[in-house]
């Protein structure tokens, strides 16, 4: 019996053959499909203008970047998140501020956001946890409080012309995810997507940065500054220097090196094109089968796929397993995994990591994170995942957590 994967990607002929046709075009790196790709994200998401880059994490780092954080500085965020949420806010000589998370849906506590405000506070970081939108209209109403305003103490331009804390979205589970009836892209100042391999849509690796900032902001001249910064600062990317003349070019200032390339962006454009017709359908499907089949059973607690407000991009389904310990739900894991089923935990919270216990973060101090964590596993979701091998994870899954219980 051959091992039933957890996340592979959707590489077929469609793929291969528009990377072939980048590869002949001459155009490996930003190029015409990169521009494109970034159009129809826009015109997919609803925002402004985006930015496509080689990951979720340069683009995350790049907006802190812009906004001018920096040392002495705040930003907060889930302790239950993937490192790359905190690391970045790390890079920039700021320190993340942890707060715990709801306990319905692993999505961050506006409350204990409220309660972790300060006068070094700069950006808030929700993350939309395996896809479901967190709720932006509390957060936005909660940084445009008087009281909230009157904290923020603004240190560079941008921070000048905002006026308030940032909203940075961690959207890098949620494109195609809804709240409020329109896409992830448009609630917070700026979203942050991932592309790598194991996201609903891929291109190898990959992310991009939706830009929905609000007046006096003008999203095209960020933009335009933005792709200058994650290009070495330089003036002119390949596609303009190779016009005819036109080979002189600046560097305004000691930018990053992050783009995305042509053939990262041909996967993208076939992936986006078929996303709510094909990949959004299938991923439903499956999470829809798993809720439906683990209802039967008292022991599952099933993830919020959709609610009044919010409809999940179906990127994780998160199965957490009542009444277990840490060490029971490792021993689960590891006798699904001898029926040759990969299944996964989201995620390993920020304050047990060695890096972050060694600088103070108690696990203690996030109950609700840790109690998620040590009884959640993550069920394998993906295209080609079809109903016979479905069954075998829901037996698999059914057999381990009997085997295991208390």
């Amino acid at each position: 019996m051959s091992l039933i994967p957890f996340s592979p990607p959707r590489i077929d002929d469609e793929i291969i053959r528009e990377v072939t046709a980048a590869l002949k075009s001459g155009w490996i790196t930003t190029g015409p499909r990169t521009k494109q790709f970034e159009k129809n994200l826009s015109a997919y998401n609803g925002n402004a203008f985006t930015l496509c880059l080689n990951s979720a994490t340069a683009g995350l780092e790049v907006m802190l970047k812009w906004f001018g954080v920096k040392e002495g500085d705040e930003v907060i965020l889930p302790a239950y998140t993937y490192s790359a949420t905190a690391n970045v806010v790390i890079h920039c000589g700021a320190r993340p501020v942890l707060v715990d998370i709801n306990a319905s849906d692993f999505n961050i506590s506006v409350a204990k956001v409220a309660g972790a405000i300060t006068s070094r506070t700069k950006v808030i970081m929700p993350v939309d946890f395996g896809g479901l939108p967190c709720d932006y209209i509390a957060l936005m109403d909660l940084v445009q409080e008087e009281r909230v305003k009157a904290l923020f103490r603004a240190e560079s331009p941008n921070q000048e012309l905002l006026g308030r804390i940032m909203i940075l979205s961690d959207a890098a589970h949620s494109l195609g995810a809804s709240y409020r009836g329109r896409h992830t892209g448009v609630w917070a100042d700026a979203s942050v997507f991932s592309f790598h391999a194991v996201k609903n849509l891929t291109t190898a690796e990959g992310g991009a940065i939706a830009l929905h900032l609000p007046p006096p902001f003008n999203n095209e001249e960020v933009y335009k500054y933005l792709c200058i910064f994650t290009l070495h600062g330089q003036n002119k990317d390949a596609l303009a220097k190779m016009q005819k003349g036109n080979w002189k070019y600046d560097i305004i200032e000691a930018g990053y090196k992050c783009n995305m390339t042509d053939i990262m962006a041909a996967i993208g454009l076939v992936e986006l094109a078929r996303y709510d017709q094909e990949t959004l359908v299938r991923r439903k499907e499956i999470c829809e089968y798993y809720y439906r089949e683990l209802s039967r059973y008292a022991w599952a607690e099933l993830p919020v796929l959709r609610d009044d407000e919010r409809e999940s991009s179906y990127h994780l389904f998160a199965l957490r397993i009542k009444g277990i310990t840490e060490e029971q739900r490792d021993a689960i894991i590891q006798s699904v995994f001898d029926e040759d089923v990969s299944v996964n935990v989201h995620f390993i919270p920020l304050p047990r990591l060695s890096f972050y216990s060694k600088m103070g973060y108690v696990m203690e101090d996030y109950p609700v994170a840790y109690d998620s964590f040590s009884r959640e596993i993550s069920l394998p979701v993906f295209y080609h995942l079809e109903a016979a091998d479905r069954k075998r994870v829901l037996e698999a899954m059914v057999k381990a957590v009997e085997k295991h219980l208390p």
